[in-house]
């Protein structure tokens, strides 16, 4: 424990305090920070730790190796660096591991400590699986699956998928047909192979496998069994959505270059899928029925708004599937179904030889599914050494716990609980235990505890404020962990896997630039929201004496993201701008207003069919604590933020003017029906359906409110938050004649900046 706490107390014992911070530095981002080590891992052996990292700042990382005796880390040298490519987290029971490397099949032998390639084509490869019997690799190459007989040397392929358009009837025979054949004995004989060639085929049947043209779909998931019996795939109809365009400007041929970028939010680009089952012993296929999952003709709840909708007909949602989760002898398959509107997800068991569904685990809500480890296509799912119980994460409770379900009984469990979120799950070697990165102590820690199945009793290893990001040793007796805290960038540290275990660090990464500032520690604060919900956020003060009673309200991005946290943000420079402008006398404040991650469900969900309106009065709210609690002038707060950050300025501004005196919209999403259909169809629905959420969530439908100073910062080849965004509303207040606002724009940035001097212009 000691050891621990020195590393956070005495490691900036030799800070120059009273260092000014100059802006042109820190937006020089990890240049100026210390560029920290990523991709950490341990050797098979577990005697060597390996990672990517640049302590000289050059033009990109290379791999480092450390183990005990090294005084400090060293560049590993070029004929190990294959080493970094051996996977660590499968096949752990085996002498010889196979993986793919630049689509080849490479072995590494653990004695010899030494790999070779061991299948090379100029066609990638991919999917590498081992099979129920260690000696059978399955791969993809290109639409198939091929079975790699190490023992024998035999590969074959064992499907025939193809995306081709079915060939044509041949014509009827008329007269000139039949006067080809009489007139030419080069025709009767070509036409006499190509009979004999089909009837071989035919009664051939192990000749190859039965072809499937699946054109015009798309082939996804292409997954066998364990034991190679059978070939579960699923298929996809991509509608044909119009692309948005991205005009580039700065090029280097002097011309304008136009790309196409993503599609915008629609309910016609929903798409159809279906799932697909190949029996490579039976040589045949069959697809999956699903429209008998509970829910699955329901109609959402805000259908009930609109008169053309609520009378709806009900029929069956379309339904996705990621990769199918086999169990280890192969005997059981479980699929993670959700509904293309995303308020349905189901567990659900296949029997592969009927092609029955069982299910096992539904959940439903109305807003949309989610959660950490629950996953887009597939989050925390696989079974125990039982072979026949399934873990998986569930916001069942309002929080993503940890679950077990028995697949034959369908008896569920669960195996955590609390107002609090497991974050991470590995279940250990010997099966009886889990290792469990939560948010138990703080909403904003990520602590590291071992949870026995059985008992349920939950030992803390590593407790300390901060984050911690874990790979146990092959046989988990040490630790490897990137760890960080609030003032305090990522750094590796080692340490024994046992109960408040002390971190022991080995790379130093901050540059003596950065360690010459004294770096605020901004504490995590709560206030309440005027729904009684409680909400966290970071504060940023000015020393004493230098207080200047205005406020900025610094507002995070990406909606469902966590910054009110005691970890190193990923926000960087606004951390450490914030230091600076604290250094000027303003209080900063950065809020985890509603929708942000670390929550749980209500939070999660809480912008649902209303962005700008939770989400909004939480950072009011938090304008009136700042008031009560901290003296500041209600007449001088402003606020800044990027993408949703951006956003939620401008809906401060347009829809609440007078209370913000001030804002800076980065990146700022201004219409949410010109925003992407992924993340926006979840929260809003479809701009088809639900009109009425996004005219009340987009600034531009509230731009005649404008009476505050407004400053839109924009890059102009953004392909997230498209340029055209910006120009729509800055459109709107020319034709309203509106003052106060101006628009900076950055000619070669996209949506996350690049360039130091963008930055710092910016």
């Amino acid at each position: 424990m000691k050891l621990y706490l020195s590393i956070l107390i005495f490691s900036y014992t030799f800070i120059i305090s009273a260092q000014s911070l100059k802006l042109e530095d820190i937006m020089k981002g990890d240049e100026f920070i210390g560029q920290q080590p990523t991709g950490h891992k341990w050797s098979p052996d577990g005697e060597t730790i390996y990672f990517n990292w640049n302590p000289s700042n050059a033009l990109g990382s290379s791999p480092f190796f450390w183990k005990e005796g090294m005084e400090k880390p060293a560049l590993l040298p070029d004929d190990q660096k294959f080493l970094m490519d051996i996977p660590s987290d499968d096949q752990k029971d085996q002498e010889t591991v196979y993986y793919i490397k630049s689509g080849s099949i490479y072995s590494f032998d653990r004695k010899s400590n030494t790999s070779k390639k061991v299948f090379v084509t100029s066609e990638r490869l991919s999917g590498l699986i081992r099979g129920v019997d260690p000696d059978i690799l399955f791969f993809r190459k290109e639409d198939n699956l091929y079975k790699f007989n190490i023992r024998e040397a035999s590969l074959i392929q064992i499907t025939n998928l193809k995306k081709s358009k079915k060939t044509e009837k041949p014509a009827k025979e008329n007269f000139l047909s039949n006067q080809q054949k009489e007139l030419f004995a080069f025709i009767r004989e070509k036409d006499a192979q190509k009979d004999w060639t089909d009837k071989r085929i035919a009664e051939n049947k192990d000749f190859f496998p039965k072809e499937y043209n699946y054109d015009p779909l798309n082939l996804n998931f292409l997954t066998p069994s364990p034991d190679g019996k059978y070939v579960c795939f699923g298929l996809s109809e991509s509608p044909e959505p119009k692309p948005t365009r991205v005009e580039q400007f700065i090029t280097s041929d002097g011309f304008t270059n136009s790309e196409n970028a993503r599609e915008k939010v629609s309910i016609n680009n929903l798409g159809k899928y279906k799932y697909g089952i190949y029996s490579t012993e039976m040589d045949s296929f069959y697809t999956l029925d699903f429209s008998g999952l509970t829910g699955i003709k329901e109609l959402p709840e805000y259908y009930k708004e609109y008169s053309q909708l609520k009378d709806k007909e009900k029929t069956a949602k379309m339904v996705r599937s990621g990769q199918p989760i086999f169990n280890k002898s192969g005997s059981l398959v479980v699929m993670d179904l959700k509904s293309l509107d995303n308020k349905d997800r189901w567990l659900v068991s296949l029997d592969l030889m009927s092609g029955k569904i069982t299910e096992l685990d539904h959940q439903h809500d109305e807003a949309w599914i989610g959660g950490p480890g629950v996953g887009f296509f597939r989050g925390i799912l696989g079974f125990l050494p039982d072979d026949h119980t399934l873990y998986f994460q569930s916001e069942e409770s309002g929080f993503s716990h940890l679950y077990s379900l028995d697949v034959l009984t369908g008896h569920k469990k669960a195996l955590t609980t609390g107002k609090w979120e497991v974050r991470d799950v590995s279940l250990s070697n010997d099966g009886n235990s889990f290792y469990l990165t939560t948010n138990t102590t703080h909403p904003g820690n990520r602590e590291f505890y071992k949870l026995d199945i059985v008992s349920g009793t939950m030992t803390g290893i590593l407790m300390h404020d901060g984050a911690h990001e874990v790979v146990l040793s092959p046989d988990e007796t040490k630790l490897l962990v990137r760890y960080s805290y609030k003032n305090k960038p990522w750094d590796l540290y080692t340490a024994e896997n046992k109960p408040d275990a002390a971190l022991r660090q080995i790379t130093y990464s901050t540059t003596e630039a950065f360690n010459k500032y004294a770096w605020r520690k901004p504490e995590v604060v709560t206030f309440a929201a005027t729904d009684g919900q409680k909400v966290y956020a970071r504060i940023y003060e000015p020393a004493k004496g230098k207080k200047n009673k205005a406020a900025i309200i610094f507002v995070h991005g990406a909606g469902y993201l966590q910054n009110a946290h005691n970890h190193w943000s990923s926000y960087m420079r606004e951390y450490m701008f914030n230091n600076l402008m604290a250094d000027k006398g303003y209080t900063i404040l950065d809020i985890d207003y509603r929708g942000s991650d670390g929550y749980g469900r209500d939070v999660r969900t809480g912008i649902y069919r209303h962005m700008g309106g939770l989400d909004l009065s939480d950072q009011l709210d938090g304008i009136k604590y700042l008031v009560d609690k901290y003296g500041i002038d209600p007449k001088r707060v402003g606020m800044y933020g990027g993408s949703y950050g951006g956003f939620i300025t401008l809906m401060a501004l347009l829809t609440k003017p007078g209370t913000i005196k001030a804002g800076a919209g980065l990146r700022s999403v201004t219409d949410w029906a010109h925003y992407n259909h992924g993340y926006t169809s979840n929260i809003l629905n479809f701009p088809e359906t639900d009109s009425i959420a996004y005219r009340r969530s987009s600034p531009i439908y509230f731009a005649e409110n404008l009476q505050d100073k407004l400053l839109m910062l924009h890059g102009m080849v953004d392909d997230n938050v498209q340029f055209q965004d910006i120009v729509r509303l800055t459109q709107r207040f020319i034709e309203l004649g509106k003052k106060g606002w101006d628009l900076a724009v950055f000619p070669v940035e996209s949506h996350g900046f690049v360039k130091s001097y963008s930055w710092t212009d910016e």
